[in-house]
């Protein structure tokens, strides 16, 4: 019985390992900013998804949660929430209330906190890329782009239309129609040619 609970708690502690942590885009923005790599990061800027927390803040979106009779704003309503940042119920983003977001700054774990929170707003590289804390290190990322490495094992996921649709889907107030390929090629951020696998 001892030797099948140790099994189990081994067993365990593997899956557990191979759990992946959402580290948010400004940690993605270290390796995916400069030109020569092709400046995903200041594409990723440059559209809505880079944006889509501060849309919860909107008249628009106040006047929608109002005629859906939710009881809070839209920033504090899961249903709103959930496409508008990172990893919502899935160890992301969490709804939190003031004490959190005005932690005492001598409590550096806190402030440190309030600051992944943070980076975790809006729709970043993770919400379609899969949760980062494994892809990361250098010597991952060059094993995946090299083909040594799998990436699925490191926390990536494969972009596609099903990915899009989580959020792009009736169930948005705002929805009205989704064409994968037309919006995607509006948010494009590939490696330069000279960088892809051939």
């Amino acid at each position: 019985m001892i030797k099948y609970m140790t099994v189990l708690l081994l067993a365990a502690g593997f899956l557990g390992a191979q759990d992946f942590e959402y580290i948010g885009t400004k940690k993605c923005k270290a390796c995916h900013s400069s030109a020569k790599k092709g400046a995903q990061y200041k594409l990723w800027l440059e559209t809505g998804h880079a944006k889509a927390f501060d849309v919860l803040f909107t008249d628009e979106a106040i006047k929608i949660a109002q005629e859906r009779k939710l009881t809070v704003t839209p920033d504090k309503a899961p249903e709103c929430v959930e496409c508008h940042v990172v990893g919502f119920g899935a160890g992301g983003y969490e709804i939190l209330g003031e004490s959190f977001w005005n932690p005492d700054p001598e409590d550096k774990k806190a402030v440190k906190a309030v600051k992944r929170m943070e980076n975790l707003k809006n729709v970043g590289c993770e919400v379609c890329h899969g949760a980062g804390s494994a892809y990361r290190k250098k010597k991952v990322m060059d094993g995946i782009y090299s083909g040594t490495m799998n990436a699925a094992d490191h926390g990536l996921t494969t972009v596609s239309e099903k990915t899009c649709l989580r959020c792009h889907n009736d169930r948005s107030p705002s929805f009205k129609s989704f064409d994968y390929a037309e919006r995607s090629a509006k948010i494009a951020h590939p490696y330069p040619e000279d960088m892809q696998k051939k």
